[in-house]
């Protein structure tokens, strides 16, 4: 016995001389006892409440079957709590018979009887209260029952709300996502759809964040001020491989855009005088001050983009319905985590369903977040026939057989080709095709120009890995004398299974 309680151990063997423990069999065990201060006699009821399942047990329970016997076969009344482990219950003379789903570890189930003091006649083994307690147990049984029924709503209609929420971008997509009806109808186009600059080009089909470019835009950026001439082209023989390096031609620095004056500058932080040696700019960029100096100076050549070429991207996309996603996705996520926790640390079953729900929201407002912002939102008609002609350029740099079809007239057309072929992420299918109508490119004695020796010494290739190397640097990783409530009860026991 310790505090106040009874602990009993259970050895099973095989023989009598306890030489063979019993395993792997079902075996049956009975326990009887009897037990005093189990019933309490008030003034107008008596009242068993008992745990037939305790909470301190270390294991779950599959199956429970209990008859419970009382001393009358009229005008009792019983509860069992929580009603939602009940399998079947009934009463039949003065025996109720209960079944119970599984039982869960840590959990309780009680069964609480009010009888008439009249089935007590001689009850010397009762515990005796001075004062009534039907009405008041009657009330806190039915103030119990009415939680546990409006949490189980609550979660339920949670869960439902969780689990049709994604309709809501249905609406949104019907209502701000439909593109307008333009009269363009165009199948590819030949020619360069605008005048533009390449960064620009890349920014406003960046279906990802329209409006900003990203590292395609950048590279670009930097093919089209070597088409310029702007930056040279030099290959040094170094002692195992020939370095490609970038020559800086200050004389034309007036002449550049300021956003053009941006990217030069960026470049020419991490030179060495008037050269960079690309091949090595990669190493140059994979330390934490060097990689954050990078991202600084990218970010304000990407605020310049659009502020001093794109201005109001108004003009050409309407982001009410992508702004929406983005606070479907946020608020989605926020709730996720929210309704999780508060399922985890609930014991009614009903937050199982709670916790499914919340992950397939967090998944789905996840995965909203990947979706091009010209689902949700739309292009104006301008913008709409602006990306339609870009598209079809593309489509045109892509295939071959348009190409040969129409060939370029001169190695200016095809300059132009290869750096908007950068902006849209096609630069190695162009200088594929140029191998193809120009055999001239693929022979490397053959001098054709700095952009096409650029992208034939994987400049485009170097500048990429450099740049993201860059990026990752910039961003380590760091490292009683009354009645009792529900669950109250007498019984119930606990301890480990066999």
């Amino acid at each position: 016995e310790k505090n106040n309680k009874k602990h009993v151990k259970v050895y099973l063997w095989a023989d009598k001389a306890h030489t063979q423990k019993i395993h792997d069999q079902k075996v049956k065990v009975t326990y009887s006892y009897d037990m005093k201060n189990v019933v309490t006699i008030f003034n107008d009821v008596g009242s068993l409440q008992y745990k037939i399942w305790g909470s301190e047990w270390d294991c779950e329970v599959k199956k429970i079957t209990a008859n419970i016997h009382l001393p009358g076969d009229k005008n009792n009344i019983y509860y069992l709590n929580p009603e939602y482990y009940n399998l079947s219950d009934s009463i039949n003379g003065n025996t109720i018979h209960v079944e119970t789903t599984s039982i869960p570890k840590g959990e309780f189930y009680e069964l609480q009887v009010l009888m008439p003091l009249d089935d007590f006649s001689n009850a010397t083994y009762a515990k005796h209260v001075n004062s009534d307690a039907k009405e008041q147990i009657m009330q806190k049984q039915s103030d119990y029952k009415g939680g546990v029924s409006f949490w189980g709503n609550i979660f339920n209609i949670l869960s439902a709300l969780c689990f049709i929420s994604p309709l809501s971008l249905i609406f949104v997509y019907l209502k701000y996502g439909r593109e307008p009806k333009v009269d363009y109808h165009g199948i590819y186009e030949r020619e360069l759809p605008s005048d533009d600059p390449p960064a620009v080009v890349n920014a406003i089909l960046n279906r990802s964040s329209i409006g900003e470019p990203n590292m395609k835009g950048f590279e670009a950026a930097i093919m089209d001020l070597i088409d310029r001439k702007v930056f040279k082209i030099h290959i040094e023989e170094a002692e195992h491989t020939d370095d490609l390096v970038l020559e800086f031609d200050d004389s034309k620095y007036e002449e550049l855009s300021i956003t053009d004056k941006k990217a030069y500058d960026l470049l020419k932080t991490f030179s060495d005088g008037n050269m960079l040696n690309v091949s090595r700019l990669s190493s140059k960029l994979n330390n934490e001050y060097n990689g954050k100096l990078f991202k600084e100076k990218l970010d304000d050549w990407k605020e310049s983009v659009k502020n001093q070429h794109i201005g109001q991207i108004s003009e050409y996309f309407n982001d009410t319905g992508t702004s929406i996603s983005y606070g479907y996705t946020f608020g989605g996520l926020a709730i996720a985590v929210i309704l999780f926790i508060i399922s985890l640390f609930s014991k009614h079953p009903a937050s199982w369903t709670l916790t499914i729900a919340s992950i397939f929201l967090g998944v789905i407002a996840l995965a909203i977040s990947f979706i091009p912002e010209d689902i949700f939102g739309k292009w104006t008609p301008e913008g709409r026939v602006y990306y339609l002609k870009w598209m079809n350029f593309k489509k045109f740099l892509t295939d071959n057989s348009l190409i040969k079809e129409h060939p370029p007239e001169s190695i200016v057309v095809w300059n132009k080709y290869l750096v908007y072929g950068t902006a849209l992420g096609v630069a190695d299918k162009v200088y594929e095709s140029m191998k193809l109508h120009e055999p001239r490119v693929a022979d490397d004695d053959y001098y054709y120009g700095d952009l096409y020796m650029f992208h034939s010494y994987s400049g485009l290739i170097m500048l990429e890995s450099a740049f993201n190397n860059g990026i990752s640097a910039a961003n380590p990783s760091s490292d009683g004398g009354g009645f009792g409530d529900i669950g109250g009860g007498s019984g119930g026991g606990g301890g480990g299974a066999f």
